[in-house]
């Protein structure tokens, strides 16, 4: 792993080994995430529609990591191959710029996919020139690489830089106030993480908003709008609500997935990067995932003067009470949660540094097995 300028943080995977123990490690981790978030609903931390919304983009996030393993598969054996560029000072995770790129190729994938061998055919062609020509055949592995990286892609089940929003009816509570689910997700440019929001509404208007040809476009471009990680929930809430007078956002709540840490690839600071150097874990289990949920709920609802003779309704959000930190922070409540192995956890549990003992910690195995710790 090497990096041609050590005063930037964004680093470059050149080593075929690397860029596949890099893969690996996270495919176990998106394959955990899943699991972590059942074991939420099991502790009644989040509904079963929250799980059904989340897990769409979690599975997307393991499509996503899949699509650019097939595309780095060959680096440092291919002079076309490529390099993975991603986060080791911040995130942990790939930078920004690539689900630009992995988009771009998803808007050109058919073209290529139509102009190269099939699957099959590239096989058929490895193994004549291992048996006939007695040579390695690279290029040939290499395409078959690309090939299955652009069908990845054609699935357009892949979590992008942009997820637009999706809405779900909740019921009604009367006729003329019906309750809504809106989720939507982005891959946040500022700190090359995966970030998902979830939205409750209540919709007074004329028309059901999924039906509405005139609000529901404006909310999703008002909502992507409004999707950076450096906006507290208050002002996207604030905002939303006073945007559309005939909606109103009883709860926003903001998941941010990662950072990921590892001893062997990234260089955070702090106490974490300590337990993982201490803990000394085999190949595949060096790593801890920061799992955050913010959360912003309506207190109750008031009727403000509008125009000369209207009133519309407005929210009146719950700030954390406590220091003051509600104020601070534009949430109700925030909770930060750890997602790592058994031998991370266990050197955290020895080590056991100030401010993670209110963390919930999340270990898992092999087998599916997700152990819930405070």
């Amino acid at each position: 792993m090497t990096k041609t300028d050590l005063s930037q943080d964004h680093f470059q995977l050149e080593d075929t080994r690397v860029t596949r123990r890099y893969f690996g490690k996270f495919e176990k981790i998106t394959d955990h995430l899943t699991r972590v978030a059942a074991t939420m609903e099991a502790e009644r931390r989040l509904a079963r529609r929250d799980i059904e919304a989340l897990a769409g983009y979690l599975v997307g996030l393991n499509y996503t990591f899949k699509a650019l393993a097939h595309k780095y598969h060959f680096s440092g054996r291919f002079a076309h191959a490529g390099q993975l560029t991603f986060d080791r000072v911040e995130s942990g995770f790939p930078v920004y710029q690539e689900l630009l790129e992995m988009a771009n190729d998803a808007q050109q994938a058919q073209a290529h996919l139509a102009s190269m061998p099939s699957v099959e055919e590239l096989k058929e062609q490895m193994v004549r020139t291992i048996v006939g020509d007695q040579e390695i055949p690279t290029k040939l592995q290499f395409a078959l690489s690309q090939r299955l990286y652009y069908e990845e892609l054609l699935k357009e089940k892949l979590f992008w830089a942009r997820n637009d929003p999706k809405i779900v009816w909740q019921g009604n509570k009367h006729d003329r106030r019906r309750t809504f689910q809106i989720h939507w997700a982005v891959y946040d440019s500022q700190v090359n993480l995966p970030t998902i929001y979830l939205m409750d509404i209540e919709d007074t208007g004329r028309t059901g908003l999924p039906k509405d040809e005139k609000r529901w476009p404006e909310v999703q471009a008002h909502l992507m709008a409004q999707s950076v990680g450096g906006l507290k929930l208050l002002t996207i809430a604030k905002g939303f609500d006073e945007d559309f007078d005939d909606l109103h956002p009883v709860r926003l709540r903001r998941f941010h997935i990662g950072p990921m840490y590892s001893h062997a690839f990234t260089r955070q600071r702090g106490p974490l990067r300590e337990v993982l150097e201490q803990a000394k874990s085999p190949v595949g289990e060096d790593w801890a995932l920061v799992w955050t949920e913010e959360d912003l709920v309506s207190e109750r609802a008031e009727r403000v003067k509008s125009g000369w003779f209207g009133t519309v309704e407005r929210q009146i959000f719950t700030l954390d009470p406590f220091a003051g930190q509600g104020a601070d922070t534009g949430t109700t409540r925030m909770e930060r949660s750890l997602i790592m192995p058994e031998r991370p956890y266990q050197a955290l549990a020895e080590r056991n540094p100030p401010g993670f003992r209110d963390v919930r910690k999340f270990v898992v195995g092999d087998g599916g097995r997700v152990l819930s710790y405070r």
